[in-house]
């Protein structure tokens, strides 16, 4: 069977809002009925839970029992990765800092590609005009002949 876990949680992050429903559900059903001793119900609209309240217990219900094994095993990946990730940030983070300060805007770059010998590359989409005045470093003044004086 083929569990399709990214519905199943975006379909329990859309039923959130009903949760406080479910208290009163369950309390419903526990034994608090409301049937009247001739075994039909009572005509009173408000005293217990409507059929979409029945229903959507009932769905989260499930729901919750269904995302439950996987919500435990993602919590386990998680206190497995969480050093590994800590340690990759405490590495990486000076790096990827500096890498932020030297990209402007990030669309202005191909996506990065790895070279065989493991060098990784970030092509720029659009070629710099060589002839454009540099934001950097100005050229030395040069004299008579081409000359630079020191």
């Amino acid at each position: 069977m083929i569990r399709i876990y990214p519905f199943a949680l975006a379909a329990c992050l859309v039923a959130a809002p009903l949760a406080p429903l479910v208290p009163s559900a369950l309390a419903q059903e526990a034994g608090t009925g409301a049937e009247t001793p001739e075994g039909t119900p009572e005509e009173t609209p408000h005293t217990g839970p409507s059929l979409m309240e029945r229903g959507a217990d009932m769905f989260l219900r499930g729901l919750r029992d269904e995302l439950d094994p996987t919500l435990q095993d993602l919590k386990g990946l998680a206190e497995r990765m969480g050093p590994a990730l800590q340690s990759f940030v405490d590495e990486m983070g000076p790096a990827m800092a500096q890498l932020s300060e030297q990209i402007e805007d990030w669309k202005l770059y191909e996506a990065p590609e790895m070279l065989p010998n493991g060098d990784i590359l970030i092509r720029r989409k659009e070629k710099l005009d060589p002839e454009a005045p540099d934001s950097g470093e100005t050229q030395p003044e040069t004299g008579p002949g081409g000359e630079i004086e020191l």
